[in-house]
């Protein structure tokens, strides 16, 4: 028993030798402990500054145009921010500047012919340097790499009358000066651009963004009569049923509509046309009560089937035509805008279309570009057409008029783009801390 005792007595102070020998320890093995805790810092450290390096890098190469997106559109204090609430962007006048046109035409080969005037022998130039400016602010210079990037992996659609189709086209101009490989933008299906065709895509491959074009110059459904409607009856416009085509609009990431060009009385009751609701005939009805219900139910369309998280609503106003006689299809189209707009800044298609806008769901930025457009009778198409015996003082030239919609349009989407950046670099920067 007492040598039991005195064994374990022995293994107690051997072990309480060691344990003193490994606290004291010795100096090589206090320098490799000090050495192993220094390279352990060293890593952590190296690698916080990776992690911050990669996500600096990642925008570099996922972003490349970040830093242009915000400097490129603050060249001056007062520049348009997207807010109507800060700065009407269309009460203004049309100024001279040189640096327009912002694109060729002839090199453009998404220009309709019928629309190049200078190709088709016009010799005044003076109608494409003109730039629209608001009177409280400044519209922010159009840069077409930033803008590109901007709409990378977005469809846009455009979807209404030949108005549409020709914004549409200008667009399409505008951001492939600068793409350079040409043949990389392509339309989808490889038709010519026509006034016939009801949609029109055009790809931009090495951005994989689309710019579509939907023709649908009521935006509810026009369909033949039935054989019980009264002999004058040729058609109706069902006003309470959207475009059979509006299925496709839906997962658009931008859409702008447009319509008022086609709601007069020639082409609706001069062609046998008539208003229907439900399964009954409206023959008496006006034409701006039935363009304010087909509104209606375009509003409703919109604020079920669109998703404002994803999709961009934007509805451009009715465009002034400067005939000097419409019944004989006679223009005149001058060398300068108009001092004075004749009442042309009025309109009841554009009234309508900014009170069914106010009681809507879903946000909708509404283009409201009817006085601005006013001033430019000498903007128009005229003889200078593909068709030159006939004259039109409703269509626009391009470069022109429409490029400046474009550049409204671009300055509305670049202020919510610039501030989803400024998000995500404050989130990034929050994480990396």
């Amino acid at each position: 028993m007492t040598r039991t005792v005195e064994r374990m007595s022995s293994v107690n102070r051997c072990v309480s030798f060691k344990q003193r020998g490994s606290s004291l320890g010795s100096p090589r093995f206090s320098r490799k402990n000090w050495v192993s805790k220094l390279f352990r810092v060293l890593i952590v450290i190296g690698s916080v500054v990776t992690f911050l390096l990669a996500i600096s890098g990642g925008y570099l190469y996922v972003l490349p145009s970040f830093t242009q997106a915000f400097h490129e559109f603050s060249d001056t204090e007062t520049a348009f921010n997207g807010s109507d609430s800060e700065c009407d962007v269309y009460d203004g006048n049309w100024v001279v500047d040189n640096s327009y046109p912002l694109y060729n035409a002839s090199e453009c080969p998404f220009v309709e012919q019928g629309f190049n005037c200078l190709a088709n022998g016009r010799t005044d130039g003076d109608y494409i340097t003109w730039k629209w400016r608001p009177r409280s602010c400044g519209i922010p210079r159009y840069h077409v790499h930033s803008t590109l990037e901007m709409l990378r992996n977005k469809r846009v659609v455009f979807v209404g009358d030949s108005m549409s189709r020709t914004q549409w086209e200008s667009l399409i101009c505008l951001l492939m000066t600068g793409v350079q490989d040409k043949s990389s933008v392509f339309e989808v299906n490889g038709n010519k651009i026509t006034k016939q065709i009801r949609f029109l895509g055009v790809r931009f491959s090495s951005f994989n963004f689309s710019i579509e074009f939907y023709r649908s110059v009521y935006l509810v459904q026009h369909n033949w009569s039935a054989k019980y409607a009264p002999r004058r009856v040729r058609s109706t416009l069902k006003l309470d049923k959207m475009d059979a085509i509006s299925d496709e609009w839906t997962n658009a990431d931008i859409l702008i509509f447009n319509s008022g060009q086609w709601w007069v009385p020639g082409k609706l009751f001069g062609t046998g046309c008539y208003f229907q609701v439900g399964n009954t005939l409206r023959l008496g009805m006006s034409i701006p009560m039935a363009f304010r219900t087909a509104l209606q139910t375009w509003a409703s369309w919109v604020d079920t089937n669109i998703n404002p998280n994803r999709t961009r609503v934007f509805f451009r106003t009715y465009e002034p035509s400067h005939w000097r006689n419409l019944t004989l299809r006679q223009c005149y189209v001058p060398n300068q805008p108009l001092s004075e707009t004749g009442g042309q800044e009025n309109s009841s298609f554009s009234d309508a279309i900014l009170n069914v806008v106010k009681s809507m769901i879903v946000p909708v930025t509404v283009l409201h570009i009817t006085p601005m457009a006013a001033f430019r009778s000498d903007a128009h198409v005229g003889t200078w057409s593909d068709n030159p015996s006939l004259s039109d003082c409703s269509h626009w030239c391009l470069p022109g008029v429409p490029d400046v919609w474009n550049e409204i349009v671009l300055s509305y989407l670049h202020a919510t783009y610039r501030s989803t950046l400024r998000e995500r670099m404050q989130s990034n920067t929050t994480i990396a801390r």
